[in-house]
């Protein structure tokens, strides 16, 4: 479960040069584009570790925001050879001084199927179709709650910016920074300060 007693802080990340990879899977699992009912799926994933207060109101976010625009085959999900949902990542765009950017939303794992490296392969999946489209770079914004998924992108080639920034997004990097550094070990802490751009 995420530790929202973490202080939230906007950390954006961005990355300017990525080559595809195949996301690898053990058996039984795929990576595919949403599919009606879907949403259901990534309301309860996302209620579940808290970022909506209800899933009716995660269901209508995702309505509102995403399958609307058309663009149903950037949405991608993890299932297992019943169908069930385990984790979704979204390849989409925003706003950054009046032009369209990319930006990866809301990757999330199933808190049961973590640390298996499904993460890291839907991420990998969603990346590929900017890559497809020679779209880059990409955007993410988190917060340091998230600070596995921080780790994550940027073993994925992702830098942390000190001032950039895109959406409506106020970049708080070194408020970010701070409370990272009281989490992380000092290699991991360390690792982020190397992997930050002006």
């Amino acid at each position: 479960m995420i530790d929202k007693t973490i202080p939230f802080f906007n950390t954006i990340l961005r990355c300017d040069k990525y080559k595809s990879q195949q996301g690898k899977l053990p058996n039984g699992y795929a990576i595919i584009p949403y599919q009606k009912g879907f949403e259901t799926d990534w309301a309860r994933l996302e209620y579940a570790i808290g970022d909506f207060s209800s899933v009716e109101e995660a269901i209508q976010y995702f309505m509102m925001k995403y399958p609307k625009k058309g663009r149903t085959t950037d949405i991608l999900f993890l299932v297992n050879d019943k169908g069930l949902v385990l984790g979704s990542c979204i390849a989409w765009t925003d706003k950054r001084q009046g032009n369209d950017v990319n930006s990866l939303h809301w990757l999330i794992i199933d808190e049961s199927y973590q640390r298996n490296g499904f993460g890291r392969a839907i991420c990998r999946e969603t990346m590929n179709r900017f890559y497809q489209r020679n779209h880059r770079p990409i955007y993410i914004h988190t917060q340091p709650w998230s600070w596995k998924a921080i780790l994550l992108y940027v073993s994925l080639g992702f830098r942390l910016q000190k001032t950039d920034t895109f959406a409506d997004y106020t970049n708080q990097y070194d408020d970010a920074m701070r409370v990272l550094k009281e989490i992380l070990s000092p290699e991991q802490y360390q690792l982020l300060e190397s992997m930050s751009d002006d």
